[in-house]
């Protein structure tokens, strides 16, 4: 059964999808500072490597991905309430500029900032930054909320962020 369209325009209004729990996350992140609102550290992996030994550019991305989603599950944010609700985050853009080598058994510390405005899409920003504090990489997207039903992009997503989430200060809201 398909909600009523009218939920999506008011993502608090359907009364069949709950909310997302409120300690969810409680014990996995913190908002790190004014600046970011979220950091998980990513250890990297030997199928991360290349034959020449270095962090391949996708798997920069992948600990940028999983930084995003890491913060969307601190935050009390439910795939399946995604579902039910039927809309769905998408990524518009991405751009990786490289800082310094990302070495094999590196751990990398992910800080991710959410910017909001009141258009169809937001952008986040993310450092990857090594062990021992150097700026390895910059992430940077652009992304929306998608209708799953109608294929177009919501109005202000930080709207909807700001109601499905139990923390929304993860997601640099509230």
């Amino acid at each position: 059964m398909t909600p009523d369209p009218q939920s999506r325009s008011d993502p608090a209004a359907d009364p069949t999808v709950p909310p997302a729990p409120e300690a969810r996350g409680a014990a996995l992140a913190e908002a790190v500072d004014e600046e970011w609102a979220f950091r998980v550290v990513v250890a990297v992996r030997s199928d991360d490597l290349d034959p020449n030994g270095h962090v391949r550019g996708s798997a920069y991305l992948a600990y940028g991905d999983h930084a995003r989603w890491a913060a969307l599950d601190a935050a009390g944010v439910e795939p399946a309430d995604l579902r039910a609700r039927r809309i769905g985050p998408v990524n518009l853009e991405t751009t990786l500029r490289y800082h310094r080598e990302l070495r094999p058994h590196d751990a990398v510390e992910v800080v991710t900032a959410f910017e909001w405005g009141t258009g169809r899409t937001s952008r986040v920003r993310q450092q990857l930054r090594r062990g021992d504090g150097v700026l390895a990489a910059e992430v940077s997207s652009v992304g929306g909320l998608l209708d799953l039903d109608t294929r177009r992009l919501l109005p202000d997503p930080g709207r909807y962020w700001l109601a499905i989430a139990a923390r929304p200060e993860l997601l640099g809201l509230g």
